[in-house]
Protein backbone atom coordinates (compact mmCIF):
# COMPACT_ATOMS: atom_id res chain seq x y z
CA UNK A 1 0.00 0.00 0.00
CA UNK A 2 1.38 3.45 -0.98
CA UNK A 3 1.34 6.08 1.67
CA UNK A 4 -1.20 8.58 -0.27
CA UNK A 5 -3.77 5.79 0.53
CA UNK A 6 -2.43 4.96 4.16
CA UNK A 7 -2.81 8.85 4.67
CA UNK A 8 -6.67 8.87 3.33
CA UNK A 9 -7.46 5.78 5.46
CA UNK A 10 -6.22 7.26 9.08
CA UNK A 11 -7.57 10.20 8.24
CA UNK A 12 -10.55 8.78 7.33
CA UNK A 13 -10.54 6.80 11.02
CA UNK A 14 -9.63 10.09 12.45
CA UNK A 15 -12.59 11.56 11.39
CA UNK A 16 -14.80 8.93 12.03
CA UNK A 17 -13.26 8.98 15.56
CA UNK A 18 -13.97 12.82 16.11
CA UNK A 19 -17.32 12.50 15.06
CA UNK A 20 -17.97 9.58 17.69
CA UNK A 21 -16.07 11.40 20.38
CA UNK A 22 -18.60 15.17 19.56
CA UNK A 23 -21.99 13.21 18.46
CA UNK A 24 -24.57 13.94 19.84
CA UNK A 25 -26.67 11.28 21.73
CA UNK A 26 -30.11 10.47 23.25
CA UNK A 27 -29.65 9.39 27.45
CA UNK A 28 -31.97 7.71 29.56
CA UNK A 29 -32.72 8.14 33.44
CA UNK A 30 -30.99 5.41 35.66
CA UNK A 31 -32.28 4.06 38.83
CA UNK A 32 -29.49 6.13 40.41
CA UNK A 33 -32.15 9.50 39.71
CA UNK A 34 -33.32 10.96 42.92
CA UNK A 35 -36.78 13.08 43.08
CA UNK A 36 -37.55 15.15 46.32
CA UNK A 37 -40.45 17.93 47.06
CA UNK A 38 -39.68 19.52 50.66
CA UNK A 39 -42.01 21.63 52.19
CA UNK A 40 -43.16 22.99 55.84
CA UNK A 41 -46.34 22.77 57.83
CA UNK A 42 -47.25 23.93 61.10
CA UNK A 43 -46.28 20.86 62.88
CA UNK A 44 -42.97 19.43 61.00
CA UNK A 45 -40.65 19.85 57.67
CA UNK A 46 -41.16 17.04 55.43
CA UNK A 47 -40.18 15.72 52.35
CA UNK A 48 -41.63 13.16 50.10
CA UNK A 49 -39.20 11.61 47.17
CA UNK A 50 -40.39 9.67 44.14
CA UNK A 51 -38.14 6.48 42.97
CA UNK A 52 -40.03 6.21 39.81
CA UNK A 53 -39.87 8.09 36.89
CA UNK A 54 -39.09 7.75 32.73
CA UNK A 55 -37.13 10.54 30.71
CA UNK A 56 -34.48 11.06 28.30
CA UNK A 57 -32.11 13.89 27.29
CA UNK A 58 -30.51 14.79 23.58
CA UNK A 59 -27.45 15.95 24.49
CA UNK A 60 -23.58 17.09 22.57
CA UNK A 61 -20.48 15.50 25.36
CA UNK A 62 -17.47 16.55 24.29
CA UNK A 63 -14.39 15.54 26.03
CA UNK A 64 -16.42 14.64 29.15
CA UNK A 65 -18.32 17.73 29.66
CA UNK A 66 -21.36 18.60 28.45
CA UNK A 67 -21.34 21.21 24.98
CA UNK A 68 -25.04 21.00 24.07
CA UNK A 69 -28.55 20.02 25.76
CA UNK A 70 -31.12 19.61 22.88
CA UNK A 71 -33.72 17.86 24.65
CA UNK A 72 -34.96 16.43 28.06
CA UNK A 73 -38.28 15.13 28.52
CA UNK A 74 -39.21 13.68 32.13
CA UNK A 75 -42.14 11.83 33.27
CA UNK A 76 -42.92 10.94 36.88
CA UNK A 77 -46.03 9.29 38.25
CA UNK A 78 -47.98 11.21 40.79
CA UNK A 79 -48.45 8.54 42.90
CA UNK A 80 -44.90 7.28 42.84
CA UNK A 81 -44.12 10.16 45.55
CA UNK A 82 -43.96 9.01 48.91
CA UNK A 83 -43.66 10.37 52.79
CA UNK A 84 -42.98 8.65 55.29
CA UNK A 85 -47.18 8.46 56.27
CA UNK A 86 -49.48 6.68 54.09
CA UNK A 87 -51.89 9.85 55.62
CA UNK A 88 -49.93 12.64 54.27
CA UNK A 89 -49.39 10.36 50.84
CA UNK A 90 -53.06 10.35 50.77
CA UNK A 91 -53.72 14.23 51.53
CA UNK A 92 -50.56 14.83 48.64
CA UNK A 93 -52.37 12.81 45.94
CA UNK A 94 -56.07 14.87 46.79
CA UNK A 95 -53.88 17.97 46.35
CA UNK A 96 -52.62 16.94 42.76
CA UNK A 97 -55.17 15.59 41.78
CA UNK A 98 -54.14 12.32 40.97
CA UNK A 99 -57.45 10.99 40.13
CA UNK A 100 -56.87 13.15 36.79
CA UNK A 101 -53.41 13.91 36.44
CA UNK A 102 -51.62 10.56 36.69
CA UNK A 103 -48.31 12.01 35.53
CA UNK A 104 -45.84 15.34 36.70
CA UNK A 105 -43.87 16.33 33.70
CA UNK A 106 -40.89 18.47 32.60
CA UNK A 107 -40.01 19.27 29.06
CA UNK A 108 -37.42 21.89 28.11
CA UNK A 109 -37.61 24.94 26.07
CA UNK A 110 -34.23 26.07 25.95
CA UNK A 111 -30.62 25.98 27.38
CA UNK A 112 -28.26 28.30 27.90
CA UNK A 113 -24.56 27.54 28.79
CA UNK A 114 -23.25 29.80 31.56
CA UNK A 115 -19.81 28.12 31.83
CA UNK A 116 -18.38 24.43 31.61
CA UNK A 117 -20.41 22.86 34.27
CA UNK A 118 -23.42 25.27 34.63
CA UNK A 119 -26.51 25.88 32.22
CA UNK A 120 -29.71 28.09 32.61
CA UNK A 121 -32.77 25.35 31.23
CA UNK A 122 -35.85 27.13 30.78
CA UNK A 123 -38.51 24.33 30.39
CA UNK A 124 -42.08 23.93 31.15
CA UNK A 125 -43.75 21.85 34.72
CA UNK A 126 -47.07 20.08 34.46
CA UNK A 127 -48.16 19.36 37.93
CA UNK A 128 -51.95 18.67 38.48
CA UNK A 129 -52.58 19.56 35.27
CA UNK A 130 -51.41 22.91 35.24
CA UNK A 131 -48.57 23.76 32.73
CA UNK A 132 -46.18 26.53 33.82
CA UNK A 133 -42.45 27.48 31.98
CA UNK A 134 -39.74 28.14 35.15
CA UNK A 135 -36.01 29.08 34.86
CA UNK A 136 -33.88 26.47 36.49
CA UNK A 137 -29.71 26.67 37.09
CA UNK A 138 -28.43 23.40 36.81
CA UNK A 139 -25.00 21.97 37.90
CA UNK A 140 -23.79 19.07 35.83
CA UNK A 141 -20.93 16.60 35.32
CA UNK A 142 -20.05 13.49 33.07
CA UNK A 143 -17.75 10.87 34.65
CA UNK A 144 -17.58 7.08 32.84
CA UNK A 145 -20.07 8.41 29.99
CA UNK A 146 -23.06 8.75 32.79
CA UNK A 147 -24.06 12.55 32.88
CA UNK A 148 -25.74 13.96 36.19
CA UNK A 149 -27.93 17.19 36.15
CA UNK A 150 -28.37 18.52 40.06
CA UNK A 151 -30.78 21.59 40.36
CA UNK A 152 -33.87 23.02 41.88
CA UNK A 153 -36.53 24.64 41.76
CA UNK A 154 -39.16 26.65 44.29
CA UNK A 155 -42.79 27.09 43.30
CA UNK A 156 -46.23 27.39 45.23
CA UNK A 157 -48.92 25.51 45.40
CA UNK A 158 -50.87 28.17 44.15
CA UNK A 159 -48.88 28.44 41.09
CA UNK A 160 -50.00 25.10 40.03
CA UNK A 161 -53.76 25.75 40.69
CA UNK A 162 -53.45 23.68 43.86
CA UNK A 163 -54.55 24.52 47.90
CA UNK A 164 -51.66 24.36 50.13
CA UNK A 165 -53.25 21.08 52.13
CA UNK A 166 -54.43 21.05 55.78
CA UNK A 167 -54.98 17.67 57.78
CA UNK A 168 -56.71 17.13 61.46
CA UNK A 169 -59.99 19.54 60.46
CA UNK A 170 -57.63 22.34 59.49
CA UNK A 171 -55.10 22.65 62.88
CA UNK A 172 -52.45 21.40 60.50
CA UNK A 173 -51.74 23.47 57.24
CA UNK A 174 -49.14 23.39 54.54
CA UNK A 175 -46.81 26.26 54.12
CA UNK A 176 -47.60 27.81 50.45
CA UNK A 177 -44.21 27.06 49.13
CA UNK A 178 -42.31 24.09 47.91
CA UNK A 179 -38.78 23.11 46.62
CA UNK A 180 -38.50 20.34 43.70
CA UNK A 181 -34.62 19.05 44.08
CA UNK A 182 -33.32 16.41 41.20
CA UNK A 183 -30.09 14.88 41.20
CA UNK A 184 -30.87 13.54 37.26
CA UNK A 185 -27.85 10.98 35.99
CA UNK A 186 -28.56 9.66 32.25
CA UNK A 187 -26.45 6.87 30.63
Amino acid sequence: MNSKIKTIITSMVLFTMTLTVNAQKTYNLDAKTNFSVFGTSTLHDWEMKSPSRTGAANLTVTDSKITDINSIDITLPAESIKSEKKSMDKVAYETLKTDKFKNIKYVLKSADKVNETTWNLTGTYTIAGVSKVLKTQVKTTVTNGVVNIQGSNKITFSEFGMKSPTAMFGAIKTGEDLTIKFNLNFN
